[in-house]
C-alpha cells in the first residue's frame, strides 16, 4: 500500500517500498524538481543547502534508471570527502535491499586498500560512489570501465572545486559516454565552476532552491560575548551549562581544532575531532566511535559542516566565527533538523561584528546570553548603546528642526535654543515612552 506522494513519479515497487521504510511522504522542492527531470535524463544543476533532501533527489531516480541485467557500470557519483562518499553508498545499500533483482554499488575512496578494490572490480558494479581521486586512479589501472555509464554525479561541487577535486572530476567525466547525463549539485555556483559546468552541459536545467529563511525555525542562535575571559575556559563553562546531547564546536583552521581538542579532553571532556589531516584510519575510527555515540563533544573544521552527516547534534558552538556567511549557515544546519530543536552558540568579540550584522540583515535573530554561576543568563543586546544614540541624534535633528532661529540676535540667544532643544527632546522622549 502506497501511502507517500513520491507515486506520482512512478517509480518501481522496491522504490516505492524503499521510501516508506525510510519514513517518507512528501518530497522536499528540491526532490520535487530534480526527480522529473533526471527520470527524463535531462543534465541539471541542483542549488540548494544542507539538509533539503538532495541525496535522494538523484539516488531514487538513478536507482529507477538501472537495467540489473547488465552487469556493467551504469552511474558514477563522485563526492569530496571519504565519508560522505561512504554514507551515499550505505543510503544505496540502504534503499538496493529492497529489490528483488541484485543492484551492486561499489564504494570506492582513498585511504583503502587499492588491490582490494581492483580484486572487487573484477565484476563490474551497477554504481560506483567514491572519491574523485581513486575513480580516476582505477580508471587509469582499467580495473574500472566506465565508457558505457550515462550518468555522472558531482555532488557538493563547490566543496570539490576547493578541494582542488575538479581537475579528477574532468578525467573522469572524459572516460565516460558521450552522450552523458551530468547532475551538478552544489550549495553555491562559484564563477570558477562554471566553465566545467559548460564543458560538459550544453544547456543544462538550474533548479535553485533557496531556503525559505536563512536558518529553520527549530534553532535558536545565541551570541555569547568573550569579554576579557580566556576562549576555551568560557567555551568549557558553556559546554557543561549546556549539557549537550551532542554538541559539534567549530573552527576555522585545522590546527585550531586540535588545539581546542587537546584543551577540552586535558578539562576532563572526552572529546573526538574531524579534520583534513587525520590520517585514513584515524578518520574511520573516529566517524564509527562518533556512530556509536563514543563522545558527547566533538570539534570539527567546515569538512564536518559540508561532507559529513552526523546524526543528534543538539548543539552547535562557533570558537571561531566563519568569514563566509554560508559556512555559518552550513554549520547551524547541522543541528534542528527533523523537527528537533537546536541551538547555535557563537563566541564573539568586537572585531566580529561586521559578520554579525551581514547575518543579521539575512534574517538571523540573534539572542543575547552569558555565563553566570554555571549557568546561562539572559544579557541586554549588543547593539543597545546604539540604537540610543541612533534615537538621542534623530530626536535632536528634529528639535533643532522646529526651532527657529530669531532674525535679530539678542544677547543669550545660544542658550534659549538649547533651553527650546531640550524640552522639545523631552516632549519627543515622553512621546515615546506612551506610544511604548
Amino acid at each position: 500500500m502506497i501511502n507517500h506522494q513520491f507515486k506520482k513519479f512512478g517509480f518501481q515497487p522496491f522504490l516505492n517500498k524503499a521510501i516508506e521504510e525510510l519514513g517518507f511522504y512528501q518530497p522536499t522542492e528540491i526532490q520535487e524538481k530534480m526527480i522529473p527531470l533526471i527520470l527524463k535524463g535531462e543534465s541539471a544543476v541542483g542549488q540548494s543547502q544542507t539538509g533539503t533532501g538532495k541525496t535522494h533527489s538523484y539516488l531514487l531516480p538513478i536507482l529507477e534508471k538501472i537495467y540489473p541485467e547488465k552487469q556493467e557500470v551504469q552511474a558514477v557519483i563522485t563526492a569530496p570527502t571519504r565519508e560522505l562518499a561512504s554514507q551515499i553508498h550505505q543510503e544505496i545499500v540502504s534503499i538496493t535491499k529492497f529489490s528483488e533483482k541484485t543492484i551492486t554499488a561499489r564504494c570506492l575512496i582513498g585511504g583503502t586498500d587499492k588491490q582490494k578494490d581492483m580484486e572487487k572490480l573484477k565484476k563490474q558494479p551497477h554504481l560506483v560512489v567514491g572519491t574523485p581521486g581513486r575513480i580516476r586512479d582505477l580508471i587509469k589501472e582499467q580495473a574500472l570501465s566506465v565508457y558505457k555509464a550515462q550518468i555522472l554525479v558531482v555532488d557538493e561541487a563547490d566543496l570539490m572545486l576547493d578541494m582542488g577535486f575538479i581537475v579528477e572530476v574532468d578525467q573522469i567525466a572524459s572516460r565516460m559516454d558521450k552522450d552523458l547525463q551530468m547532475l551538478v549539485f552544489s550549495a553555491t555556483i562559484p564563477e570558477k565552476l562554471k566553465p566545467f559546468i559548460k564543458k560538459y552541459m550544453e544547456n543544462p536545467e538550474y533548479v535553485q532552491v533557496q531556503p525559505k529563511k536563512a536558518s529553520a525555525e527549530t534553532i535558536e542562535h545565541i551570541l555569547v560575548p568573550l569579554k576579557s575571559r580566556e576562549k576555551i575556559d568560557l567555551l568549557y563553562q558553556l559546554l557543561i551549562a549546556f549539557n549537550p546531547y551532542l554538541a559539534l564546536v567549530f573552527t576555522n583552521t585545522k590546527q585550531m581544532a586540535d588545539e581546542v581538542a587537546d584543551a577540552l579532553a586535558a578539562k576532563g571532556l572526552k572529546t573526538g575531532r574531524i579534520h583534513g589531516d587525520l590520517t585514513p584510519r584515524e578518520r574511520k575510527k573516529m566517524m564509527k566511535q562518533i556512530r556509536d555515540l563514543e563522545f558527547q563533544y566533538i570539534v570539527a573544521t567546515d569538512l564536518a559542516a559540508r561532507g559529513i552527516d552526523i546524526e543528534g547534534v543538539s548543539h552547535v558552538i562557533n570558537y571561531e566565527l566563519p568569514q563566509d556567511l554560508d559556512f555559518y549557515i552550513h554549520r547551524s544546519g547541522r543541528t534542528g533538523r527533523a523537527g528537533f530543536s537546536g541551538i547555535c552558540a557563537s563566541i564573539y568579540t568586537p572585531s566580529d561584528e561586521d559578520i554579525l550584522n551581514r547575518l543579521e540583515k539575512r534574517g538571523i535573530r540573534f539572542l543575547h546570553r552569558d555565563i553566570q554561576k554555571d549557568a546561562i543568563i539572559e544579557i541586554p543586546d549588543r547593539n543597545r548603546r546604539k540604537n540610543r544614540e541612533k534615537m538621542a541624534d534623530e530626536t535632536e535633528l528634529k528639535a533643532k528642526a522646529l526651532v527657529r532661529k530669531p532674525k535679530k540676535v539678542k544677547p543669550g540667544y545660544k542658550k534659549k535654543i538649547r533651553q527650546e532643544i531640550e524640552k522639545l527632546k523631552r516632549r519627543e522622549k515622553r512621546l515615546k515612552a506612551k506610544k511604548k
